[in-house]
């Protein structure tokens, strides 16, 4: 017997470590990550929600930022906060494609698409590492070409009072991104925001070349500009790797085993065989098999089933579809007659 439930819940999982001061804003620059996990109970639309509010807020914000970046640029001349606007800039179109993919995503099941269109997601995240790795070209190669024919710069304080200016824009898109995409569970929405906390660390390194050419140092500024595009580069590298988990279904042991921990106690459940989970977009598709009581009926084994699926609704986050198969345990089960004496019929299920 079979029951195919349907499961919406929220439960809190952090599976990797954060250090604070300096090591930990490194590490968020050369090590970007997304969360498998939500701090409150969110519902499919709810969270498509808030995820299309965010991109649409933090897209204003950052092309205010990126433009008023544009403007100082013409007046310096500088590279390095050329290739942090054109950083910007790329960074705020991913806003683009999120929306895009969020707004595909609420569309529903149709016999072609069964399981909705929420990987849609997934695919806008293949288009930010693309914008991702266009921007550290174009960084690399403008600093490169400034390194080899130097040029003068003009007004240092406002160069200096840019970089500063980039900071706190992306900083604080970066905190908005992070904490939406952390509630609702959108890698890609978690990686944008990382990758907007480390366009404010190259802001900043603009700031840096302004100092060292006031400083003396002629070539600081195309050399801090080298500097972002590899640092854009390792960013590259965190956020390919966080799509590829997604795209491959992959997704953190520690929720499996909460799904499997928490079906295991609920009432009439005897034993829960390793679930199968993974993404749809910033949702979770669980499919378990439940084992019960082979001595009782159909109908108990449905029932046991249906309290399966409201206690995983109370305790796991993101879990949008939950497929519960019943099986009777193997431990209590007898060998069943043949159905056909031609066709050998196995004596256990699992």
């Amino acid at each position: 017997m079979n029951d195919h439930d349907h499961v919406h819940g929220g439960h809190d999982h952090d599976g990797h470590v954060h250090h604070g001061g300096l090591r930990g804003a490194l590490s968020e620059i050369f090590r970007p990550h997304s969360h498998d996990a939500a701090d409150s109970i969110d519902t499919a639309l709810e969270a498509s929600e808030r995820g299309i509010r965010a991109v649409k807020v933090s897209f204003v914000a950052l092309m205010i930022t990126a433009s008023i970046q544009v403007a100082i640029v013409v007046v310096t001349g500088s590279v390095a906060l050329l290739a942090d606007t054109i950083h910007n800039f790329s960074d705020a179109l991913t806003a683009i494609p999120l929306f895009l993919a969020f707004r595909l995503g609420r569309r529903p099941a149709n016999d072609r698409y069964t399981y909705g269109y929420r990987r849609a997601e997934d695919l806008a995240g293949l288009f930010i590492l693309a914008m991702i790795a266009t921007s550290a070209v174009i960084a690399a190669v403008q600093s490169i070409d400034r390194l080899l024919n130097p040029r003068p710069l003009e007004n240092l304080g406002v160069l200096l009072f840019a970089g500063v200016a980039g900071f706190v824009g992306n900083e604080l898109v970066a905190l908005y991104r992070i904490r939406e995409g952390t509630v609702i569970g959108s890698a890609a929405l978690v990686a944008d925001g990382y990758h907007a906390r480390t366009d404010g660390f190259t802001s900043l390194a603009v700031a840096l070349g302004a100092i060292g050419v006031w400083a003396g140092i002629e070539r600081a500024d195309p050399i801090v500009g080298l500097g972002i595009s590899i640092a854009i580069f390792a960013v590259l590298a965190g956020a390919a790797r966080q799509i590829y988990y997604r795209l491959m279904d992959a997704v953190d042991p520690a929720i499996v085993e909460d799904i499997r921990h928490e079906a295991g106690h609920v009432p009439g459940v005897i034993a829960v065989d390793p679930p199968r989970v993974r993404w749809l977009g910033h949702r979770l598709v669980a499919d378990l098999t439940i084992q019960v009581d082979p001595d009782g009926s159909v109908y108990d084994g449905h029932a046991v089933a249906t309290a399966a699926r409201l206690h995983l609704k109370d305790a796991i986050a993101h879990v949008d579809d939950a497929h519960v198969h019943v099986h009777p345990a193997t431990n209590k089960m007898v060998d069943p007659p043949p159905l056909d004496s031609s066709v050998d019929v196995p004596t256990g299920s699992s």
